[in-house]
């Protein structure tokens, strides 16, 4: 049993990087491993080769973090050429390195060096070799969480090297040989095919698929899809497929991997939080881009309304922490520009959050037509999008990172600018039941006019004819069905009204019921009372 005591150890000698490489070195070589960050090693070298899941899942997400926070916060935790020892234990190694360069991208200031960089995409593909060349399944457990985040790192870091790769203006002549020499470090297909190659080893599909109709997944999942270490990183390898698409631009394809996994069921594979909220992100953001508003809404909503209700879950300092309150931030955004695009109800909690913070402002600027806006929410909400090929080093020295970005960005941009007036429209027509098209084209007239003189109603007429086409094609969205797969839904009307022109006259009726209030609180009052009635109860006792 290990014991996490720290005292009584000193670590003043293995300083922080100074900057000065000669200098850095001589910390390095003159500090010593203490003892009880041996003895740590020990245990955790034990619990991986006898199989000790529950506390190697200690070790994972107690003891490790302890350490680091206590003593490894902004320095790298000791080489593994200065641990090891005369067991030279293969699978020991490769996943402490996993470790070691995964607190080096998260917590040491400028981040890897290119060296470092190429070391752990080599011990990934290690890691990867020796889980899918093995003839039978490999004798080694992990924890869940582990297998989710050793799967969302590795996507993580093709990205950071992809931005990395793609800024040339500050690379010395030896840095771009150095990668120019080695273009198949962390390639995209690469990435793609380890990917591909665990989600097809561990049958998670048809697995995936039988789970859906009710049927027993394991009396298809074969040697190697009842493990739960393959069945797991199949799983894991789906969602990161859908990251990678969705950073790729590809939103049909990454929807597409997720076809056998019902996203808003809870089930037995989406039980860790990190990998159920960052599958709603991306698939929600893939169905923004592709105009699906109401399964974007639905989505985000649903993921939004889980973190609200577990909050406690997300209390303590975890690995993932920062990035689940980065994403909960960006689906609010993401959800703001949903809303205003396609106006529908949602729960009253989240209603009560976009209208308590500062999305309330920006939504309101984006309904006033405010392209900027959009532009900015976008920026922030959506992934860093990444070019499935990287510049030639001999190109102009630039930064060619922002340009997937910007082309996205741009694509989103037209699609607004294409329903800028929809709001503006959709405000006036609900006002009244019949609205002469020449009145309608007045009141816009009258917002949009910079020049009185060059005014002409005729043709305002026919320019508000374009725009109320465009509100019915836009109004109009395939919307998912239950049972479906994510990309299969029926066109659907989700505006709340509906409208036709007969002659010069426009005729609106409202297509929506209204929300029954009613309902909510009474629920409400039930739950408070049900409260008050055991808190009487408690009282009571204590007397």
């Amino acid at each position: 049993m290990y014991t996490d005591d720290y005292e009584g150890c000193d670590y003043d000698d293995y300083a922080v990087h100074t900057g000065d490489p000669s200098l850095d070195e001589y910390n390095r070589q003159q500090y010593k491993v203490p003892e009880n960050v041996k003895s740590f090693l020990v245990y955790f070298r034990n619990s991986i080769n006898e199989g000790r899941v529950f506390e190697l899942q200690n070790v994972y997400e107690h003891l490790w973090p302890k350490l680091t926070e206590a003593h490894f916060e902004k320095m790298p935790w000791p080489e593994w050429n200065e641990i090891k020892t005369a067991e030279d234990d293969k699978v020991f190694m490769i996943l402490y390195k996993e470790l070691y360069f995964r607190h080096i991208y998260a917590r040491i200031q400028g981040g890897p060096s290119l060296e470092q960089r190429f070391n752990s995409f080599f011990n990934y593909c290690e890691i990867f070799n020796y889980i899918l060349s093995a003839e039978q399944p490999v004798e080694l457990e992990l924890p869940d969480l582990w297998m989710w985040e050793l799967i969302d790192e590795f996507v993580y870091q093709f990205q950071s090297f992809s931005q990395y790769r793609a800024r040339l203006q500050k690379k010395t002549p030896q840095e771009l040989e150095t990668l120019n020499s080695n273009n198949k470090v962390w390639n995209v297909l690469c990435v793609l095919n380890v990917l591909h190659s665990l989600v097809d080893k561990s049958n998670i599909k048809r697995q995936l698929e039988v789970y859906a109709s009710g049927g027993n997944p394991d009396s298809v999942a074969g040697d190697f899809g009842s493990h739960s270490l393959y069945k797991m990183l199949g799983y894991f390898s789906l969602v990161g497929l859908l990251r990678l698409h969705s950073l790729l631009g590809d939103y049909y394809q990454a929807i597409k991997v997720l076809e056998n996994i019902e996203v808003h069921k809870k089930s037995q594979y989406s039980h860790i939080p990190a990998c159920q909220i960052s599958t709603s992100y991306y698939v929600g953001f893939a169905y923004m881009m592709m105009r699906r508003y109401s399964d974007a809404i639905r989505t985000f909503s649903s993921i939004l309304l889980y973190i609200q209700r577990t909050k406690q879950l997300f209390a303590s300092k975890t690995y993932q922490h920062d990035q689940i309150n980065k994403q909960t931030d960006q689906m609010y955004h993401l959800l703001a520009i949903c809303l205003v695009l396609h106006p529908q109800c949602v729960d009253e909690s989240i209603q009560q959050t976009l209208r308590e913070k500062s999305y309330h402002e920006k939504m309101y600027k984006m309904q006033c037509g405010d392209l900027q806006e959009f532009e900015n929410s976008f920026v922030f909400a959506c992934p860093k999008f990444l070019s499935p090929y990287p510049p030639p080093t001999d190109s102009i020295p630039d930064d060619y990172s922002k340009e997937a970005i910007h082309h996205q960005t741009q694509v989103f941009i037209d699609e607004v600018q294409q329903q800028r007036m929809l709001p503006t429209i959709r405000s006036y027509l609900k006002l009244y039941t019949t609205l002469p098209l020449s009145k309608l084209a007045t009141f816009m007239g009258q917002n949009n006019k910079s020049d009185p003189s060059k005014w002409d109603l005729n043709k305002e007429i026919q320019s508000l004819l374009i725009h109320l086409l465009c509100f019915k094609h836009k109004m109009k969205n395939v919307v998912w069905s239950k049972g479906a797969s994510g990309l299969e839904g029926k066109f659907q009307s989700g505006s709340e009204l509906d409208f036709y022109i007969d002659n010069d006259m426009i005729h609106i009726a409202d297509t929506k019921v209204a929300h029954r209030y009613g309902d909510f609180f009474i629920r409400k009052i039930l739950k408070f009372s049900d409260i008050n009635r055991k808190l009487h109860h408690i009282h009571i006792r204590l007397q």
